[in-house]
């Protein structure tokens, strides 16, 4: 698998990050972890804008999800070739619904379901394209999923947004990628079953036996450095900072 990071500022985009946006690809497939604020145009410098063969929402905050509604434009009204045949989007229940509400103006309140296939997520094992993957319900304050994606005997695991909880150690067990979020700073943030911080990211992945760390969702007010210092007193594994453009072959 390759593992492309679209963008990876938690919360808003910083000036040098879109919002999270993940693209994971094997065998020709593409699937695209999540689409958040400003993730479409830089998804366009990897692949075209109509090369996806699904996506995934972890969840239905805005920084996740909200360029979903961009992506509607280019697949409803496509001027050369005809409208887009829907593509399968893996989201919470209530996805519809949700992207309906923040454009607002669809020309009918079934619009996006001529342009996406939409599929409820819920705690389970299936298949999208090539890949096998499991997800499950993490603590955050809408409901939220992780994802582990497998290939061909390799694996990723993204974790979405969430709080420390079991569920997401078991899921990432033995995981050769784990990309996790760190949107918090020890010592500074204590707010349980919203987000990580750098610690907490470095002992989940230690718990998991993870081989390789990846740290995402950083906003623009926490420091990458100190959550990567603290990712690496927690993890005895390699760790790396999520960063736009930056691939990995799993």
């Amino acid at each position: 698998m390759k593992l492309t990071v679209v963008g990876c500022s938690g919360s808003f985009p910083s000036a040098d990050s879109a919002c999270s946006s993940y693209l994971v690809e094997a065998d020709g497939f593409r699937l695209l972890l999540d689409m958040g604020n400003g993730a479409l145009g830089e998804l366009q410098r990897h692949i075209g804008l109509y090369d996806l063969d699904a996506i995934f929402l972890s969840h239905l905050h805005a920084d996740h999800c909200i360029d979903m509604c961009a992506y509607f434009v280019a697949r409803y009204y496509r001027h050369e070739g005809g409208r887009c045949a829907p593509i399968p989007v893996y989201g919470p229940e209530g996805t519809e619904q949700r992207l309906t509400t923040a454009y607002a103006d669809t020309p009918s309140a079934s619009s996006m379901s001529e342009v996406f296939d939409f599929h409820t997520v819920k705690p389970a094992s299936f298949d999208i394209g090539p890949f096998s993957v499991r997800t499950e319900k993490v603590r955050h304050p809408v409901e939220a999923y992780a994802i582990r994606v497998e290939h061909d005997g390799r694996s990723l695991t993204y974790s979405g947004d969430t709080g420390t909880c079991g569920v997401l150690d078991d899921l990432a067990t033995g995981t050769d990628l784990f990309l996790c979020e760190a949107a918090f700073t020890d010592g500074k943030e204590n707010i349980p079953d919203l987000h990580l911080n750098g610690r907490e990211a470095g002992e989940c992945a230690r718990r998991a036996g993870a081989g390789r760390l990846v740290l995402t969702h950083i906003p623009p007010w926490t420091d990458p450095q100190v959550n990567l210092a603290d990712a690496r007193a927690a993890y005895g594994g390699p760790v790396a900072l999520a960063a736009p453009g930056a691939t990995y072959e799993v």
